[in-house]
């Protein structure tokens, strides 16, 4: 068990393989503030050969070894199918083998938070986008279809300021959802990760990686995160 002072001044290690482009990072939180101390980034197609070597690489950097993490945060999803099994396989496998504490978040929660919006969306192909949502119940993701926006009697309405990170995706919210303004932001990582979860850190706010999988959000699922949603510096 981790006590509140040990959370304090931990050492946290990030991953993030949900976009185009993957990262991990190596942070310390100190006296409650969280310092990044470095970051690595990797094309999506080079996520499966190059982060286990990436995450050697940081470690090496900060004079570190694996037995000297406190605990794992993974970005767990929605994105690349693909990217998303290996972030989550090798934050799983960290943590287990070390028995660390591990974090899950949202991407679409981080992307909200670097806008400082209550919504987020993102690009999930095939005409169709994630989007992340602050609602009376929490925070709600799902799968959006371009159709939705059009259907009058149901039209999906979004709030008045939506954070993007693609082009593709703030060029189909100002055709579709004109009502609202889409808020441009860098694509969130793994360092930006590291910051949202540091609430959730301190208060010891941990998921079971025994239980953890990857969050896809396909087809028809719907899914209520109050825990991601509400992490990081909105409140």
């Amino acid at each position: 068990m981790i006590h509140s002072r040990e959370r304090e001044n931990g050492l946290l290690l990030a991953i993030d393989t949900c976009g185009a482009a993957g990262s991990a990072a190596l942070a310390r939180v100190q006296d409650g503030r969280m310092i990044v101390l470095s970051e690595a980034s990797l094309a999506s197609r080079e996520c499966a050969a190059g982060l286990v070597p990436a995450i050697a690489g940081l470690l090496r950097q900060a004079n570190c070894t694996v037995g000297t993490l406190d605990g794992v945060v993974v970005v767990h999803g929605p994105g690349s199918f693909t990217g998303i099994r290996v972030g989550v396989a090798t934050a799983k496998g960290l943590a287990a083998a070390r028995a660390l504490p591990l974090l899950a978040i949202s991407r679409l929660s981080i992307l909200a938070d670097a806008g400082s919006t209550d919504c987020a969306a993102l690009d999930a192909w095939r005409g169709q986008i994630f989007v992340g949502q602050r609602v009376a119940e929490g925070w709600q993701e799902r799968l959006v279809t371009a159709g939705e926006f059009r259907v009058a009697e149901n039209a999906l309405q979004l709030p008045e300021r939506v954070a993007v990170c693609e082009e593709s995706v703030a060029q189909l919210l100002e055709t579709l959802a004109e009502e609202s303004r889409v808020v441009r932001v860098a694509a969130p990582g793994a360092a930006q990760a590291l910051e949202f979860a540091k609430q959730r850190w301190l208060a010891g706010e941990w998921d079971d990686a025994s239980m953890l999988d990857g969050h896809y959000l396909r087809g028809t699922e719907r899914g209520t995160e109050s825990r991601a949603g509400t992490a990081g510096n909105q409140e």
